[in-house]
């Protein structure tokens, strides 16, 4: 195991969320492309949507009122 940062974005696959939460993968791995363990992509259901770097929750959809800008989740990744 890397002690580099890992990424997951679990997204609803009921919501047809995949290609959000893909294209935002995209966007953290081509930022912080060095910097980064892994970016994974977690199937889920009942609208969820979340981002956890290390297992710890930095953004949920609900909680944080819809999806997060990707300028934002960068600086939260950085």
């Amino acid at each position: 195991m890397s002690d580099k940062p890992h990424l997951a974005i679990t997204y609803c696959t009921q919501c047809n969320w995949l290609l959000r939460a893909a294209w935002m993968a995209q966007e953290v791995l081509q930022t912080f492309s060095v910097e980064m363990g892994e970016v994974s992509l977690v199937p889920g259901t009942s609208g969820i949507f979340e981002i956890r770097i290390d297992g710890e929750l930095i953004w949920e959809r609900k909680r944080d009122g819809g999806f997060p800008d990707i300028k934002v989740l960068k600086q939260m990744v950085r």
